[in-house]
């Protein structure tokens, strides 16, 4: 199911006080739903089924999101190695069930990990921090250049593609821009994480990844999980509006990840890879 804006919004009848005057009014809220993610793959020429994860996410692009988290968390390395992707249950589903080529060793992948978790969480419940940083199969890349003028521009034009949170004021985006300053997609999703997992899915699902020419925008803060996803779709650069934390600048340090924070339409803050940053 693809995102439209009435699937991002819920309303709600409130009193609304301002001035010590009330009214009742009709407020727009950013929808929030669970979803399953479960997976079917192949082990000893047998087909078996697991949940992998319950998320709970914006409804909508529901494919992309289960692409991009699997891709994100070393499950699979492309979309060639997803056979079908579909929704359990009647319409509106919050279940989805990923099929695995054979090529893919999830036995293999599910001992390495104790569980998927609530992506709002991110790490939390995984066995160390080696189990949750799996290596991307895309070499680095150092081609890309951006001019620091292009960076302070994002936030008035990631703004202006933010229909759910100019209606709702709850919603993360998640933008992929190219070397020129276009905004070549965006998604937007209650959690972070879930955001950028639908970008990348929609590329998984494309054949698109990696992504060496452009680098990641969101609107809200970094966090280890984030550059985690970033170096997984291959993409050298991601900026945020909001601030690092200490593992994200650390983590994108040691991958070579170009990473930015705080940025704004006149400064911003370079934590990784200023090399691919042109003042």
């Amino acid at each position: 199911m693809h995102t439209t804006v009435q699937s991002l919004i819920r309303q709600f009848s409130i009193k609304r006080i301002s001035n010590a005057h009330s009214e009742r009014v009709l407020d727009s809220v950013a929808t929030e739903e669970p979803l399953e993610i479960r997976v079917s793959y192949w082990f000893k020429d047998s087909q078996m089924s697991q949940s992998v994860a319950v998320t709970m996410r914006t409804p909508g692009n529901d494919r992309e999101l289960a692409a991009g988290l699997l891709l994100s968390e070393g499950v699979i390395r492309d979309g060639h190695q997803i056979t079908a992707i579909r929704s359990l249950g009647s319409e509106p589903s919050n279940e989805v069930l990923v099929e695995l080529s054979k090529e893919v060793d999830f036995e293999i992948w599910r001992l390495s990990r104790s569980s998927f978790v609530n992506s709002s969480c991110g790490i939390c419940g995984k066995r160390s921090r080696d189990a949750v940083a799996p290596q991307s199969s895309f070499p680095r890349d150092d081609h890309l250049s951006i001019d620091a003028s292009l960076i302070q521009a994002l936030p008035a034009l990631l703004r202006e593609r933010q229909e759910g949170f100019a209606k709702t004021g709850g919603l993360h985006a998640a933008a992929l821009i190219d070397s020129s300053g276009r905004i070549d997609a965006l998604f937007e999703d209650i959690g972070r994480h879930n955001a950028l997992d639908k970008l990348i899915g929609s590329y998984v699902l494309n054949g698109r990844i990696p992504l060496r020419d452009h680098f990641f925008f969101l609107s809200s803060r970094s966090s280890f999980e984030l550059i985690q996803k970033t170096a997984m779709a291959g993409v050298p650069m991601i900026a945020t509006v909001g601030g690092p934390s200490s593992l994200a600048i650390e983590t994108a340090r040691q991958l070579g990840i170009t990473l930015v924070g705080f940025v704004r339409s006149d400064r911003f803050n370079v934590y990784s890879g200023q090399w691919r940053i042109n003042s």
